[in-house]
């Protein structure tokens, strides 16, 4: 069995995420304490306790995914004996998951990967003023049909595919009004179903750039290590070590296309049969199994999972 580990993205954090893990296993609260110590406020006290909508802030939302991951590791790693240099062929991440899969491997200081997700969760959302971008999802469509909708939709905006998802599942992302001529056309193209997302910004398209230029100054101010496993970069869709190339390819993906199907499948090429998702959700582990044949992807976010996972190590 070949494995990799692999970290969720935004949409997938919940009220009370990790909550469970902290209650139950010391090393958990410890990443949760040093992360809240890293920003410099309860970050914890807002996912354990809400509300939602300012969780769902994107400042909130990537620092706090990263942590509840980043527990689930550690617990992995003292329960379970995990160690991802003896255990697995790659780490990876949709999106601000990248910074999860590099801290776990460890790239970056926990306290470093939170500081700079809260910047770039921060710069992502000033980058655009509120309500001028958006974001759709263009399911029962291929990537090259959707990006083609996308190029369409533009007329002198951006619309951009965002993320190629797997399964049918494209997102595009660009100025609110090319985004909902993208909708309008996949319908008429046969798409299954073309729907605007409740995001707060146009993530991964040419209007990030301003929040790319901010991650490419704090990501020059950090110490980065060569990963103790290679990453599966969102951009690249192939697996990287080196730290340069890290960062550069991290600059990249604010306003690139992140190429999670493609990842999958590369990873899934070199023999990878199951998927570890490391933290909140399942999104990850619902859109491996719809891209590469065969293969398992198993959440590991909760205790009764860490059970699971050591019970199915033990046989």
């Amino acid at each position: 069995m070949t494995v990799a580990f692999v970290f969720p993205g935004q949409g997938s954090q919940t009220v009370a995420m990790g909550k469970a893990l902290a209650e139950t296993f010391p090393v958990a609260r410890q990443v949760f304490d040093e992360i809240d110590s890293a920003l410099g406020e309860k970050l914890t006290a807002i996912m354990w306790e809400g509300p939602a909508e300012i969780l769902t802030l994107t400042e909130n939302a990537q620092p706090a995914l990263m942590a509840v991951s980043l527990a689930a590791m550690r617990v992995l790693e003292s329960e379970a004996g995990v160690d991802l240099k003896r255990d697995a062929a790659f780490v990876a991440g949709h999106s601000l998951g990248e910074y999860s899969a590099l801290a776990a491997a460890g790239s970056f200081t926990l306290a470093d990967a939170a500081r700079l997700l809260r910047i770039r969760g921060r710069a992502m959302q000033q980058a655009v003023p509120v309500g001028a971008g958006a974001m759709a999802a263009l399911l029962g469509l291929e990537f090259e049909p959707a990006a083609a909708i996308a190029a369409e939709a533009a007329q002198g905006q951006v619309c951009q595919a965002a993320n190629d998802n797997g399964g049918g599942q494209v997102v595009v992302s660009g100025d609110k009004a090319a985004v909902e001529r993208a909708v309008e056309i996949a319908k008429a193209k046969g798409a299954k179903r073309a729907m605007m997302l409740p995001v707060s910004a146009p993530f991964h398209c040419a209007l990030m750039q301003p929040a790319a230029d901010a991650m490419a100054e704090a990501l020059h101010a950090v110490t980065v290590q060569s990963p103790v496993v290679p990453l599966v970069a969102n951009v690249l869709a192939f697996a990287i070590t080196e730290p340069a190339a890290i960062v550069h390819n991290l600059v990249a993906q604010v306003t690139g296309t992140v190429r999670w199907r493609e990842s999958v499948a590369f990873m899934a090429a070199q023999g990878v049969t199951t998927f570890y998702e490391v933290g909140a959700g399942k999104v990850l582990s619902g859109l491996v199994k719809r891209i590469a044949d065969g293969a398992t992807g198993i959440p590991v976010g909760t205790p009764e999972d860490v059970a699971a996972f050591k019970a199915a190590a033990a046989r």
